[in-house]
């Protein structure tokens, strides 16, 4: 009698095939001349306590810098120029109705050479006051993240609102302070996130003005004319591109965009 094997059999026959070679393979072992068998290969993990306390510190430090490495983009974000410009971009992509043009990547690729274009003498400054100096052994760690947050800390007052700043520090439960020194990174930063928001909302506002009117112009026109089928959008879009190249729209929105960070 013939056994009519399907493919789904066939299949599971070579896996069991697979299966049981491999357990062959991984438990085979070598004779020796003594008669006696070795496994080939053998692996070993110990975990002991370190003799030296300079080994424990230089793994901390790898801890640091990779914990560092990794919030790298969340200080990109949340400490620079970079969210003010990136959300400003997009509105002018929204207000020109160009859908996905230019690109996210070309929008996000634009804010991040702005963004260093504008931190570069914060960068410049916590490279001299922070890192060289830490990397040379003249500055201890904690007098380096000091140092370096100190640049960054005057660059986020100058463009921080005061409410929002009083806010955070509300519900901080911080009365009164003295100095700008006195005021916590912890409560600097979310202020100075909403006061960024804020300044691009209103410059992402100013831009859609113009752009409003001509698509106001053109539905009206289409309507007297009675084509109301046809969409406004596609006949406002070329006119709002013309005008905005004829302003040399880019030029003029950048150099703003930079001048408003001094």
């Amino acid at each position: 009698m013939k056994l009519k094997m399907n493919n789904k059999k066939i299949a599971f026959v070579f896996i069991v095939f697979a299966l049981v070679w491999c357990s062959f393979s991984s438990t085979s072992v070598s004779a020796q001349g003594d008669g006696t068998s070795t496994i080939p290969f053998s692996f070993d993990f110990n975990v002991s306590a370190s003799e030296d306390g300079g080994d424990v510190v230089s793994s901390l430090q790898i801890l640091f810098i990779l914990t560092i490495i990794s919030l790298a983009p969340s200080i990109l974000v949340m400490m620079t120029s970079f969210t003010r410009i990136l959300v400003v971009l997009h509105f002018i992509r929204s207000a020109l109705g160009t859908q996905q043009t230019p690109p996210n990547q070309v929008l996000v690729g634009l804010a991040l050479f702005i963004t260093l274009f504008i931190m570069s003498p914060v960068i410049t400054e916590v490279n001299e006051q922070a890192l060289q100096p830490y990397t040379a052994g003249e500055i201890s760690q904690d007098q380096a993240i000091e140092n370096g947050l100190k640049p960054l800390r005057e660059f986020m007052m100058a463009q921080v609102k005061d409410k929002d700043l009083r806010l955070f520090l509300d519900i901080a439960e911080v009365e009164y302070v003295e100095s700008y020194d006195e005021i916590p990174t912890e409560a600097l930063i979310p202020a100075f996130i909403l006061s960024e928001l804020r300044t691009a909302f209103i410059i992402g506002f100013m831009i859609y003005i113009p752009f409003i009117i001509i698509d106001m112009v053109v539905a009206s026109t289409l309507m007297s004319m009675g084509m109301m089928m046809l969409p406004p959008v596609m006949i406002s879009l070329p006119f709002k591109l013309l005008l905005f190249v004829a302003a040399d729209g880019w030029t003029l929105i950048i150099g703003e965009l930079v001048k408003s960070f001094y």
